[in-house]
C-alpha cells in the first residue's frame, strides 16, 4: 500500500464524476454553450428528449443549425464535418443511372467527387456550361435529378442566372434539385432560395467563418423531404462537426455582414487599382461595371466578397518573382479568411492536369485567384504595388 488507507479516499471517484454545477443550474448564457456530451440522459426508457447521442443530434450543433437556415431564409439547415462532406451527402440524393448537370467552371475537389460518382457508383455525371441556358436546356434528360452551380464559379467568378437555370430545371421536371454552392458570396450577399434553388450549400470553412480557424460545410434547403433524407446521410455516413467547431462558426456568424461589408470594400479598391497597371493583363471581379455579369449580380447579389482573379503580364519567371516580393499577402491555397490569401492554380491546384487540360480550362501560368482579406486597403494595395513593381514588364512599361 502506498500512502494513506484506500478507505479514506472512499467516494471520491463518484464525487469527480457527479459534482459540480447540474446542465439545469448553469444560469442563461449569453452566447450559447459547448455541449461536448457524447450522450445524453433519457428521463425514461422512452426518450422524450431531443438529445440522445451527440452524432445524432448535439445542442451546440443544432443551435449553428438554425442560425444558418435563418441567415438564408430557410427552414433547415445541416451541417458537416467539410464542405467536402457535405457535397458528399447531397449528391447521395442522386442515384446509380440516373442524370447529375454539373456546370464546367468547378472547384476541384467537387470536380474530383464527380468523377468518383461517375467511376464508382455509375452516377451519369454530364458537364455543362451554366452561363448559356439553351445548352442547359438541351442537356436535361428525362432522368436528370440534380443540377449542380457554383455562382460565382470556382476559379474564374462567372456569375450565373440561378432563378433561370431553377425555373428551366424545374419545369422540365419539378423534382429536379438545383444546388448552388454559396460558399465565394455567403447569405450576406446572396441566398439561393430566395432565387429557386433547392439547396444552398457551403465551405463554411472560407468567407462564412473567416477566421481560418474551423473545417466545416453546410447544407440549407426549404424542402422537408430533401432534409430528412440528407440529416439520414448525415447522422448514417457520420460526416458530423465536433461541438467546439460548431461553437466557433457560431461566433463567426455574428460578425458575418461587418467582416463581408469590409471584404467587398477593400476587394473593389484593390481590383480598381490592378485594372490600371501596367503589369496586369486582366482583372475579373463581379462587382466591376465591365465584367460581362454586372447586371446580373446587381440583380442577384446584394454585393460581392473578397474574392477575385487576375492575369498578370509574362508567364511562370514573372509569377515567381512577384510571389516572391509580397509581404502582407500570404500565398495559400484556401480563401476567405480575414488575412489575404493568393493562389497560382497552374502550379499550385491542378498537379495532375496536362498543360493542354489547364489551358483548356482557362488556367495559364499567370492566372491568379486572389481572397482580399479585411486589412486597410492602403496596405495591400502598396504591396502588390511594390511586388509588381520588380518585375521587367514594368519597367519596359516606363519606357
Amino acid at each position: 500500500m502506498i500512502g494513506k488507507d484506500f478507505a479514506e479516499q472512499s467516494g471520491f471517484f463518484t464525487k469527480a464524476i457527479h459534482e459540480g454545477p447540474t446542465p439545469e443550474s448553469l444560469g442563461d448564457p449569453i452566447v450559447p454553450p459547448i455541449v461536448n456530451s457524447t450522450v445524453f440522459k433519457y428521463d425514461s426508457v422512452h426518450n422524450d428528449k431531443n438529445f440522445e447521442y451527440t452524432r445524432v443530434g448535439n445542442p451546440t450543433r443544432l443551435a449553428l443549425e438554425q442560425c444558418l437556415a435563418a441567415l438564408d431564409n430557410g427552414k433547415y439547415a445541416l451541417a458537416f464535418s467539410s464542405g467536402q462532406g457535405a457535397t458528399t451527402s447531397i449528391t447521395h440524393l442522386v442515384n446509380p443511372y440516373e442524370h447529375l448537370l454539373v456546370t464546367k467552371d468547378l472547384y476541384m475537389g467537387t470536380e474530383g467527387l464527380m468523377t468518383n460518382l461517375r467511376n464508382e457508383r455509375c452516377i451519369d455525371v454530364e458537364y455543362f456550361n451554366a452561363a448559356d441556358l439553351e445548352a442547359l436546356k438541351s442537356a436535361l434528360k428525362p432522368n436528370t435529378k440534380m443540377v449542380w452551380l457554383e455562382s460565382p464559379t470556382n476559379p474564374h467568378l462567372i456569375v450565373v442566372d440561378i432563378k433561370a437555370i431553377a425555373d428551366i430545371c424545374h419545369k422540365h421536371n419539378k423534382d429536379v434539385i438545383v444546388v448552388v454552392d454559396n460558399s465565394f458570396v455567403t447569405s450576406y450577399f446572396q441566398r439561393p432560395l430566395d432565387w429557386g434553388a433547392d439547396i444552398s450549400m457551403y465551405s463554411l470553412t472560407k468567407f462564412m467563418n473567416g477566421h481560418s480557424d474551423v473545417l466545416m460545410g453546410a447544407a440549407v434547403m426549404n424542402s422537408q423531404a430533401i432534409y430528412e433524407r440528407l440529416r439520414r446521410f448525415q447522422v448514417n455516413l457520420g460526416i458530423v462537426p465536433g461541438p467546439f467547431d460548431c461553437f466557433l462558426m457560431h461566433r463567426s456568424l455574428k460578425t458575418l455582414g461587418v467582416r463581408l461589408q469590409k471584404h467587398h470594400e477593400n476587394s473593389l479598391k484593390v481590383a480598381k487599382f490592378l485594372q490600371k497597371h501596367p503589369c496586369i493583363e486582366k482583372v475579373i471581379h463581379p462587382a466591376l461595371p465591365d465584367n460581362p455579369q454586372y447586371s446580373l449580380t446587381l440583380r442577384q447579389t446584394y454585393g460581392h466578397s473578397g474574392i477575385m482573379a487576375f492575369y498578370l503580364k509574362g508567364g511562370i519567371d514573372e509569377v515567381k518573382k512577384f510571389a516572391s516580393k509580397l509581404k502582407y499577402i500570404a500565398i495559400a491555397k484556401s480563401l476567405g479568411g480575414v488575412e489575404s490569401t493568393i493562389v497560382f492554380p497552374y502550379t499550385m491546384m491542378y498537379e495532375r492536369s496536362t498543360r493542354e487540360q489547364k489551358i483548356d480550362m482557362g488556367i495559364t501560368e499567370n492566372f491568379a485567384r486572389f481572397s482580399v482579406g479585411i486589412e486597410d486597403a492602403d496596405v495591400l494595395i502598396n504591396d502588390l504595388d511594390q511586388a509588381l513593381s520588380s518585375l521587367p514588364t514594368f519597367h519596359v512599361s516606363k519606357l
